[in-house]
């Protein structure tokens, strides 16, 4: 095990426990008492209040005001933290959320009742391959310096850009940064696989005020357009899930009516075209028309 890894380890159980002995925590880790008072050394030193306990019993501690009071949360509330943290672990991959599930997992009653709730995500390849950005992306938001990168737009055009980043952003599938362009002179978002060349600024900025821009993004709402389609009843879950249940109706014995919104462009036609046979668009006929159309350009690839 390494050092790092050990400390982080010691803090861990310290958190769990009042008092654990130097030979309890070299048999543990199976290294020397040695080792063991050098990294009670360096945690002191890197401002993690231990203490030392002398006598039969003693050992080492860690200050309570260091721990979380947790009288302010149930072990309801802490496995309800767990289990979003659980998550979020899958997607972003970080050291940083690791030590902190690790934390709270410290503070829950070995007695609680433990994974009654599991979340689980694609484990995609690509998202392991954006893992350093993600973390040069937070460390620049953090100490506010400007970050210059290739940005590829659907289309394949590249374009170099200076961005002052402000926010990431995690939307079913994909990450996203959100900052003001200073090329564009304007608030952009950018998807991350989207992003090549990236690179971190010595230089800094004066945050601007994001708010106006969050305020803005909340109330812009994409044109929808109503759209009925019968579905096969293998796919009516899909909907549920989207729409609830009021968008589904029975129309006959082998087909549902569903009624729901969807975005007048490409990215509506792709997500009607992902259920294939087992849906068919009836109205508006505009829309039919287009879908039609969108349909009848991706066969001509394959003609």
């Amino acid at each position: 095990m390494e050092k790092v890894e050990r400390l982080i380890s010691i803090i861990m159980i310290l958190l769990k426990k009042d008092v654990v002995s130097t030979k309890e925590f070299a048999q543990l880790f199976n290294v020397t008492k040695r080792t063991i008072l050098r990294d009670m050394e360096t945690l002191s030193l890197s401002n993690i209040p231990i203490y030392s306990v002398n006598g039969v019993h003693g050992g080492y501690g860690i200050m309570d005001e260091y721990k979380v009071d947790k009288r302010l949360l149930s072990s309801s509330d802490l496995e309800n933290i767990l289990t979003a943290l659980g998550g979020l672990e899958q997607i972003l991959i970080s050291e940083e959320v690791e030590v902190t599930i690790k934390k709270i997992e410290a503070m829950v009653s070995p007695l609680s009742p433990k994974g009654s709730i599991q979340l689980s995500f694609y484990d995609w390849e690509g998202r392991s391959e954006i893992r350093q950005i993600l973390k040069m992306c937070q460390e620049a938001i953090l100490a506010r310096r400007l970050i210059s990168f290739d940005y590829i737009d659907k289309n394949g055009m590249i374009t170099k850009r200076m961005v002052e980043p402000y926010q990431l952003h995690f939307s079913e599938t994909s990450w996203y940064l959100k900052g003001f362009c200073l090329h564009r002179m304007r608030f952009r978002t950018f998807k991350l696989s989207r992003i090549d060349q990236f690179h971190v600024d010595e230089k800094t900025f004066n945050p601007r005020d994001y708010s106006l821009e969050q305020e803005h993004e909340t109330s812009y709402q994409p044109e929808l357009v109503a759209v009925r389609a019968l579905i096969s009843p293998s796919i009516q879950d899909h909907f549920i899930e989207r729409y609830g249940r009021k968008s589904i109706e029975n129309y006959s014995s082998e087909l549902l009516l569903a009624t729901i919104h969807v975005p007048q462009n490409s990215i509506g036609f792709q997500f009607l075209a992902s259920f294939g046979t087992n849906l068919e668009i009836i109205e508006p006929k505009t829309y039919v028309e287009d879908f039609r159309n969108y349909l009848h350009e991706m066969m001509k690839k394959y003609s």
